[in-house]
């Protein structure tokens, strides 16, 4: 009797994932509710669970792209042998439906020793030795890119899309000949030159995240009239509150009191006054968003993720505070969920964490901008006519120029400057 595994619930807007990661061997003992893998989207990234105790016969391997319902393991609650042999038996089928080449016998005997036995076979999921097997291919001649140098289904797919033209280089039509060009590669020099990596180069397979980010920023550019304004905040009155109040606001709240709600705050303030900057574009049509839900970028150990402090309007500064520090939390651990990371009206990036003293943010689609925050440093200030020394961070607002004007754009950071430099004027909501 045997369990199967699928691939877990996808979020509504998410159509494939990526095998991220095993916590269990192939053909080992799990126990249930214990981790098991772990899939990534580009959003999230989702757990699985071992639903039985048993032995866990894996369906595909690290870094297969799922689609939703597909079965990526089984758990029998016997020895695990009742689910290996159905795999073998599929083998063998396989074998006997591929053509038989010039020297049946010789060559039967090579594609068994190719997809059973060998070294290089090892690790390697049942989808990817089936291809492998349909298509003879030698895996000597496939440079992995999943974890650890493993195959995965990509490198045989790529392998293949490459393949006609191999055949058309070398005049190769029959099968026999596929075969003997994917044993032993015919290719000439310069083409191998020319598709081999440097020995300098490690390769490594973009993640779900990576390649979604990549896309969804190379949109906007393509799509939006992206325009940034520049402008200067005078610290000191913020860092003095800090400096005032720190240890009886973590007394009383248990948290820190940070920079990021003062500009949470302030940018809520803000879009009240512009709503305009608030707003996103659908069609021929502008949607006024009658809530303030800020986007809070945080860096992850899979990257930049932006989750949302909902109805931040209704937030004290505590509870701006305790929010981000839960969602930094979750960001670090990968345990984001999709509710998170989406419907966020506004965001506030945060360079100067990094030491960035001046950029130009994109958006984050289909917001209309984006608030980028920078390291604060001690420059000359001139304030009632004499030159003193302040702590000054630059201020930039990328902004949709299609949605919005450059007044309006202009004013809103105007009006975030003014509540940071006066502070009361949060508190007062000014």
């Amino acid at each position: 009797m045997s369990t199967s595994i699928k691939t877990p619930e996808l979020p509504e807007s998410v159509d494939e994932a990526t095998l991220l990661t095993w916590h269990a061997e192939p053909n080992s003992s799990v126990s249930r509710d214990d981790k098991i893998a772990d899939v990534e989207t580009d959003k999230i990234v989702l757990e699985v669970f071992a639903p039985v105790d048993g032995t866990l016969v894996t369906k595909v391997a690290e870094g297969d792209t799922l689609k939703r319902g597909d079965l990526i393991a089984e758990i029998s609650e016997s020895d695990g042998k009742e689910d290996s042999a159905p795999v073998e038996k599929s083998e063998e089928k396989a074998e006997t439906e591929t053509p038989a080449p010039s020297k049946p016998v010789e060559r039967e005997e090579n594609v068994e020793d190719l997809s059973i036995s060998g070294e290089e076979l090892k690790g390697l999921s049942p989808s990817v030795r089936k291809l492998m097997q349909e298509n003879h291919i030698h895996p000597k001649n496939l440079k992995g890119t999943g974890k650890n140098g493993r195959i995965i289904r990509q490198d045989v797919q790529r392998y293949l899309d490459e393949m006609p033209e191999a055949k058309k280089n070398l005049g190769l039509e029959s099968p026999e000949r596929v075969l003997d060009l994917s044993v032993a590669p015919q290719s000439s020099p310069e083409e191998k030159t020319e598709k081999k990596d440097p020995p300098y180069v490690r390769r490594v397979q973009m993640t779900q995240l990576r390649s979604r980010v990549a896309t969804r920023l190379k949109e906007v550019q393509s799509t939006a009239a992206l325009l940034t304004t520049f402008n200067e905040v005078n610290m000191k009155p913020v860092m003095d509150i800090r400096s005032k109040y720190k240890d009886r606001f973590l007394q009383d709240y248990g948290v820190k009191l940070g920079f990021m709600s003062f500009f949470v705050k302030a940018s809520v303030e803000a879009l009240k006054k512009y709503p305009i900057v608030n707003a996103q574009m659908d069609g021929k049509d502008i949607l006024y968003q009658e809530a303030y839900h800020v986007g809070v970028a945080v860096d992850s150990p899979r990257g930049l993720v932006v989750p949302v402090l909902r109805n931040a309007e209704e937030m004290s500064f505590a509870d701006v505070e305790k929010e981000i520090r839960v969602l930094a939390g979750k960001a670090k651990e990968a345990k984001l969920a999709y509710e998170d990371l989406i419907g966020g009206t506004f965001t506030i990036t945060n360079g100067g964490v990094f030491g960035s003293m001046l950029s130009t943010p994109i958006l984050n689609a289909p917001q209309s901008a984006i608030l980028g925050m920078h390291t604060i440093q001690e420059r000359a200030w001139v304030e009632n006519g004499e030159v003193v020394v302040r702590p000054v961070m630059y201020l930039a607002l990328t902004y949709d120029h299609r949605l919005i004007d450059g007044r309006d754009a202009v004013q809103f950071l105007v009006s975030i400057k003014e509540s940071l430099e006066d502070p009361a004027q949060l508190m007062l909501q000014l």
